[in-house]
């Protein structure tokens, strides 16, 4: 589904950035604080029940007073999952955070890609380099954790790149999150046949590009399939957490794809994903229609020396 072209822009303040939004969306018009009766009216969004139950709350940060959560009223997102060897894993975390082994010496790393159709910030595409790790507030790892995590059900997440393609989600993500993120021409493509995206690099060619047939899709009914990911960052020196919730409305996964194909190019992206050193693809999980509340980060404990002690592995 193409997003609605919108040629007009107006400015908007963030934390005394300038940035360019598109006339008459979302944030143009509420700045946040988006009428969910008026969401419900798109043709495009299933509903808003989700969204009615979580009030949005005012809070004061780098980018200036704003509403969290942010909603994302129709979203598709595909994570391709590969293991990768823990010493490469370490080599790209910080000391505080450890790689979620599912074997000894073997973690797992993700690329992601996202559409958001419908959202607070309006129409952007993103993508991801990420690395699964231990949950913070656990000394050992329970076998639940791990299952969860596997499912995508329950994941705690350090991203290494995290490009996206409009202004205003590059200067709230990176400003007001702390994530890694920069703009740059990103298409991103998903239904019930095909999952395709492509990442452009700073010359214009190929960072990461993914072509695949997207898994079978199962329906939800709203609120039956909700899933959390918790991603760590440091803010001003200071860890953070931040919590995402997908309202899962249709998905599917597929172990092992074997027509799943992953190029990786020159850049930033394939840069990362190359210095993790990945063996082997072992899932992809594909969600065709879904919505995401991420709210804003907070500060967290992350116990120093979080590496695996040797009688841990």
């Amino acid at each position: 589904m193409p997003p609605i072209q919108q040629q007009d822009t107006v400015e908007v303040d963030l934390g005394g950035r300038a940035v360019a939004v598109p006339k008459g969306g979302l944030y143009d018009r509420y700045r946040m604080g988006t009428d969910l009766d008026v969401v419900d009216r798109d043709p495009r969004v299933s509903g808003v029940d989700f969204f009615r139950g979580m009030p949005k709350t005012r809070v004061d940060s780098p980018i200036g007073a704003t509403f969290t959560p942010n909603f994302y009223y129709r979203i598709s997102t595909a994570r391709i999952t590969m293991l990768a060897r823990s010493r490469a894993i370490r080599s790209r975390l910080p000391g505080e955070l450890a790689p979620l082994e599912v074997a000894p010496g073997l973690g797992l790393v993700s690329v992601m890609f996202f559409r958001y159709e419908v959202c607070d910030i309006d129409f952007y595409t993103e993508a991801a380099v990420g690395i699964a790790v231990r949950p913070a507030r656990h000394g050992r790892l329970g076998f639940v954790d791990l299952v969860a995590a596997l499912k995508n059900e329950r994941l705690d997440s350090y991203v290494l790149s995290l490009p996206v393609s409009t202004e205003i989600a590059q200067v709230r993500g990176r400003d007001g999150y702390g994530f890694p993120k920069w703009v740059t021409e990103l298409d991103v493509d998903i239904d019930a046949d095909r999952t395709v995206a492509r990442v452009a690099n700073d010359a214009g060619g190929t960072d990461l590009s993914f072509s695949a047939a997207t898994p079978a899709q199962t329906a939800y009914p709203s609120g039956r399939r909700v899933s959390t990911l918790n991603a760590y960052t440091t803010i001003n020196g200071a860890w953070h957490s931040t919590l995402s919730q997908t309202n899962v409305l249709a998905a599917g996964s597929a172990s092992l794809p074997r027509d799943a194909a992953l190029r990786v190019g020159a850049g930033r992206m394939a840069d990362d994903l190359r210095s993790l050193d990945p063996v082997r693809t072992v899932r992809l999980d594909v969600v065709t229609e879904g919505q995401l509340a991420l709210h804003m980060p907070v500060p967290t404990s992350v116990p120093p020396g979080g590496r695996v002690r040797r009688d841990e592995r």
